[in-house]
This record gives structure tokens, sequence and C-alpha cells, in this order.
């Protein structure tokens, strides 16, 4: 799948890439909460996040926004577990239906719940854009 992105997005990109090295497959900008998720090439989540955080924090101050980085992953298990890292997801299923729609279905520790949902549905929200986006998953489900 293609991904068209705004002018803005690509400057946000470009300028990510070039504090930290690292390369960017996706970027969302989320200007309702103030934040920017980069997706980083696997293997480049090192780079991304800098000594000690260094580079994220060098491009927060930038944007002046909050930033996220998840690493890719083509395995879409991985990238589904990538998605809520640092939370441990109990088990992660990936059905594709007969009209060749595919739904994962993350089953968490109650507790770690409200993480994985985040603010007003913001977090899974990411998720599903960011599935939908690199591995065509129509949707993710909590059980």
């Amino acid at each position: 799948m293609n991904i068209k992105f705004t002018t803005n997005e690509i400057r946000y990109i470009a300028l990510f890439e070039s504090m930290t090295g690292a390369m960017v497959k996706d970027c969302i900008v989320d200007d309702k909460n103030g934040k920017i998720t980069f997706l980083v090439k696997k293997g480049d989540m090192g780079l991304a996040i800098g000594r000690r955080g260094s580079n994220v924090a060098k491009v927060q101050k930038a944007v002046d926004k909050g930033v996220e980085v998840i690493e890719h992953s083509d395995d879409p298990v991985e990238f589904i577990a990538n998605l809520f890292a640092p939370i441990k997801l109990r088990s992660i299923r990936i059905l594709q239906r007969d009209n060749g729609e595919k739904i994962a279905t993350i089953e968490v520790n109650p507790k770690d719940r409200r993480a994985v949902i985040g603010r007003r549905g913001q977090n899974i929200e990411r998720a599903r854009i960011l599935a939908r986006r690199q591995h065509n998953i129509s949707n993710i489900i909590i059980k």
C-alpha cells in the first residue's frame, strides 16, 4: 500500500532522519494530542532514540511536540507487539476472513488495558492506522 504523506509529514520525516540518522517508514502527526509518531526501519531503533534518549529529546525540542518512535517489522505479529511496546501483550492472533480482510486480536493483562487504549483511545487508534497502512490489517480488537 502506498502512503501519501502531507507536506507537513514529509518535513517532519526529513527533520527526524537528518537529526537521528534513522530511516522513517511512516509518520503520523496527531495535532489534537500534540504528538508525532515515527515508524522507523527495523534495526534503526537505537539510532532513532539515541544515547539515553538524546535524539528523541532533540527532535521533540525542534518540533515542539511529543515524539514517539516505533520499530517496523515485516512480521505482522511482531509489528503489533512493537506498536504497544513496552506493554507485553498476552497473545496476538491475526485472522483472515473469507473476504480477505485481516483482523488482529490482542489479549492484554487487565491492568494494562487502559495503557493499550490510551487517553480518549489515541493509542489504539494510532495502532490501527499503522497496522492498516503497513500490514493491511483492517482492525485491532482488544480481548
